[in-house]
């Protein structure tokens, strides 16, 4: 199924799935409405917020894993393994995720229980999104969106459908996933859902910001700041605060109001361990300074966010921060013609990738820096990247559920 189908799937899904769509974030455990909830913290982890620490996460996580694995308690491993492979996952150590939600899917698929392999699914999806390996993210996200509804788990559905919409919309592809936001923010509206509302606003937001309609991103990531604050949603928030300053400064050219937000954030991204989004904030600081003409610091911002997302083997915020680097460098005099090759090389990284927007900035800097036309591309293509590792998903067993079919990847 290709990319644009799959989003167009999901899309009549969330019009016509009925029930089982409509009480996406309507979590079976209570949680209070209005108050954000980690759905992805389970059985003996349910007492931990979205705002624990991921080191505290983590280490308690593997504490009830290996209880769980002990006792032989396949369905509560598959819990607790989710917690963990999501730990993992956010402090950027990417092998340790990518193994831990494949022992997640393991015991789940070992209890029988479809909702967990769901989770499993989800994770494994979102980790694929982060490594730039789109075409795997897309097949992982769907997957588990199937098995969230053969499984009467609500919440993790609704969650890969957000998966899917999120990975669609970081390639650029707005029509085609444009509606599907706005209809899942809808329904966390309606069920009062802060998490996903905020998660839904700054998508659409981000959109906006991205098309040019900077009073509409800026209302929207103000309105999700405020959500995130009132649902006491610190990683939400930190979020939305990074894109009222990338607003504020390229509309309003008002660097100091933008790197005072990027400040507040980077508290709440340091004391939560928040690899990946503080290395965005650390890249965002780095375009604000660019945008106001401070070179040299957005150099220093941008080389500091490269060294992180690297650390973290994270090719779309990689190649973003490179591409500041370039064009701080470009502008403290660096040779013209190393600078169109380096973009050329960016341009070939970010169609691998599949992020037609990131593509379109290059393009856009090439010029701005008086260096285009850049040399003819070299013939790669937007893929998204993870077909070797795809081949190793298999949609279904003869019960419905879906299975990873190359064990061998799984040990």
């Amino acid at each position: 199924m290709s990319q644009v189908t799959q989003q167009e799937t999901a899309q009549d899904e969330a019009v016509h799935g009925g029930d089982a769509v409509h009480r996406v974030t309507a979590g079976d455990d209570g949680a209070a409405r209005g108050k954000a909830f980690a759905p992805e913290y389970q059985g003996a982890l349910g007492s931990l917020s979205v705002n624990s620490s991921l080191t505290d996460v983590l280490a308690r996580g593997i504490e009830e894993l290996r209880a769980a694995e002990e006792a032989g308690e396949q369905r509560e491993a598959a819990r607790c393994g989710l917690a963990v492979a999501e730990a993992y996952r956010r402090l950027g150590r990417v092998g340790e995720a990518d193994r831990a939600w494949r022992a997640s899917y393991r015991a789940a698929r070992a209890a029988g229980d479809v909702g967990a392999m769901a989770w499993a699914l989800w994770s494994g999806g979102t980790l694929a999104r982060q490594r730039g390996a789109l075409r795997l993210a897309y097949r992982l996200l769907r997957l588990a969106a199937e098995a969230g509804r053969a499984g009467g788990d609500v919440v993790v559905r609704g969650y890969s459908l957000a998966g899917l919409a999120e990975t669609g919309r970081i390639q650029g592809d707005y029509e085609a996933v444009g509606e599907l936001h706005e209809q899942l923010l809808a329904e966390a509206r309606r069920r009062g859902e802060a998490r996903h509302t905020v998660w839904a606003l700054e998508g659409i937001a981000q959109m906006h910001r991205n098309t040019g309609s900077y009073d509409k991103a800026l209302a929207l990531f103000e309105e999700a700041a405020e959500t995130a604050g009132r649902a006491d949603d610190r990683r939400g928030r930190a979020w939305a605060l990074r894109g009222i300053a990338d607003v504020v400064s390229v509309r309003d050219g008002d660097a100091e109001r933008a790197l005072a937000l990027l400040a507040e954030a980077e508290v709440a991204c340091r004391e939560m361990r928040l690899s990946s989004a503080l290395a965005y904030n650390h890249k965002m600081r780095g375009n604000v300074l660019y945008r106001a003409g401070r070179y040299e610091e957005a150099r220093e911002n941008y080389a500091q966010a490269l060294g992180e997302f690297r650390a973290m083997d994270e090719p779309r915020g990689t190649a973003l921060s490179r591409l500041g680097l370039v064009k701080s460098l470009a502008r403290l005099g660096q040779d013209a013609t190393r600078t169109a090759a380096e973009l050329a090389e960016l341009r070939d990284t970010l169609d691998r990738i599949g992020l037609r927007h990131a593509r379109d900035m290059v393009d856009r800097a090439a010029a701005e820096l008086g260096v285009g036309p850049l040399p003819a591309e070299s013939g790669s293509s937007g893929s998204g990247g993870g077909a070797g590792v795809e081949a190793g998903v298999g949609t279904r067993t003869g019960t419905g559920m879906p299975v990873v079919l190359a064990e061998g990847a799984l040990r």
